[in-house]
């Protein structure tokens, strides 16, 4: 008799529901919360119990102050104060009602937490099909009108903004739009003229204000576009952001080590760079401008190359590293890198050159009264011939010009870059945006110049000096500008 009272017993406790709410996914009700509390739940499993299931019901203070009567600890207590009673979905409730929950319990719990739906006609139609009466159709309308979601938008001022292709408002001067919607997920789509459509999927919660932060970005001109730079007065050509091949060309045998190895280069961002090179003209309005003075006047061998700068078209020599910085960023930009030069340089050409030596650049063969033949010459009748042949640096772009529509890139003077001289950078470098070596003694040049021979004049060649050098064959140009696209 005992043993079978035994079983009894045993198969009743394995039978019956547990009190504990860990085999549940619903949210916790107050009751749950105070029992627990009071059978003993260790307070840090009960705090994370709360956070995870969630509660139905708002925690009072008086609620609260209960709970710490009946041995809440400040876990739980705090656990309570940071969750909100989750809102019904519309499965839930839809089950509430297919499941014979009394209408006045159901529309109770609709009233308490709210719903994170839009109940549109349809749907409530479809609830009176399942057994919804009017009691509890009267709650999801009214938690219909608290259930919206608050979307905060922060960009360009007076941008147009579309939600889901429908609603079509207009951020105001400060680039603020407050809109209040139906929770779920929506197509967002920020519009203004002159930049880049910003579109994004966003998932809004009820009774929740969510912020999007869209930047704007300008749109990229066409490669090669020219646009004036107003602080300086030259032309800026537009370089897309892209990647070629920088170092020795295919087949260039003119290559010295520090070319080597060719190797991938990525340039994330597009960038302006002077069409040409800075001109003597553009210079003197800098050094007006800044209370500066002017460069020595370039001489070859006693002879004047631009007497006293009355040539304003002729590009400007005789700066050093620092001076040539100080403008570019008086003209709004800096100096470009090795890499951006290349890669403007090139305009997509894979060749040493890109085209015909003579049609393209200013050097030593070409750039006097008479063409000269100079690679059979020693050095010293070299610097005498080109004297005697009255060769010089000439007006900027009266060359042709490369894809991107840049003049002179090669020939008629070296252009000071941005970066430190490394022989070996080439070797160890990053693939996308390089920067240049950290630190050294030589500034780089590029691009050849009037008085040098064809060997010296292609893409990929690399010079350097100090950087407090000056050369009557040593200019410049700038990239960026104070201008938009």
């Amino acid at each position: 008799m005992k043993l079978r009272l035994l079983i009894v017993i045993l198969l009743l406790i394995m039978s019956a529901p547990s009190v504990w709410p860990q085999q549940s996914q619903q949210p916790l009700t107050k009751g749950q919360v105070m029992d627990l509390v009071k059978f003993g739940m260790p307070a840090p499993d009960l705090a994370a119990k709360i956070k995870k299931l969630g509660i139905d019901f708002e925690p009072t203070d008086d609620y609260l102050q209960a709970l710490m009567k009946a041995g809440a600890g400040p876990a739980v207590i705090q656990a309570l104060r940071a969750v909100h009673p989750k809102a019904l979905t519309r499965e839930q409730v839809g089950k509430l009602v297919a499941g014979g929950v009394p209408s006045e319990r159901a529309a109770a719990l609709v009233n308490r937490r709210g719903i994170d739906f839009q109940a549109d006609e349809e749907y409530l139609n479809t609830l009176r099909l399942a057994g919804a009466d009017d009691t509890l159709i009267a709650a999801l309308r009214e938690a219909n009108a608290r259930a919206t979601a608050q979307l905060v938008v922060l960009t360009a001022p007076n941008a147009e903004v579309l939600l889901d292709g429908g609603l079509h408002v207009r951020a105001n001067e400060q680039g603020e739009l407050v809109l209040k919607v139906t929770p779920g997920a929506h197509a967002l789509k920020i519009t203004l003229a002159g930049k880049q459509d910003f579109e994004q999927s966003v998932t809004l919660a009820a009774q929740q204000a969510t912020k999007i932060e869209a930047r704007l970005e300008d749109v990229a001109p066409p490669p090669g576009t020219v646009r004036e730079n107003p602080k300086d007065g030259l032309p800026y050509a537009w370089i897309p952001p892209g990647s070629f091949q920088m170092g020795c060309s295919s087949g260039g045998e003119d290559c010295q080590d520090n070319e080597k190895p060719a190797h991938p280069v990525t340039l994330s961002k597009g960038y302006w760079l002077g069409q040409t090179e800075v001109t003597v003209g553009a210079y003197q309005r800098f050094a007006e401008e800044t209370g500066r003075r002017m460069p020595p006047e370039p001489g070859w061998m006693g002879r004047a190359l631009n007497p006293g700068w009355g040539d304003k078209a002729m590009p400007i020599v005789d700066v050093t590293w620092d001076e040539a910085q100080t403008y570019c960023s008086w003209a709004g930009g800096r100096l470009p890198t090795e890499a951006e030069w290349e890669y403007a340089a090139r305009a997509g050409s894979t060749e040493a050159r890109y085209g015909d030596l003579d049609e393209i650049a200013w050097y030593a063969g070409n750039s006097g009264r008479e063409r000269l033949d100079i690679t059979s010459l020693s050095k010293e009748d070299y610097l005498k011939r080109i004297n005697e042949n009255g060769n010089n640096m000439h007006e900027v772009g009266q060359k042709q010009a490369n894809g991107f529509g840049l003049y002179d890139v090669l020939g008629n003077v070296w252009e000071w870059v941005n970066d430190w001289f490394d022989e070996t950078y080439y070797q160890n470098r990053p693939a996308q945006d390089p920067p240049g070596p950290e630190g050294g003694q030589n500034r780089s040049l590029r691009g050849g110049a009037w008085y040098v021979g064809p060997t010296s004049i292609h893409l990929s060649y690399r010079y350097r000096f100090s950087p407090g050098s000056r050369n009557n064959g040593f200019g410049f140009r700038c990239s960026g500008g104070v201008f938009k696209p």
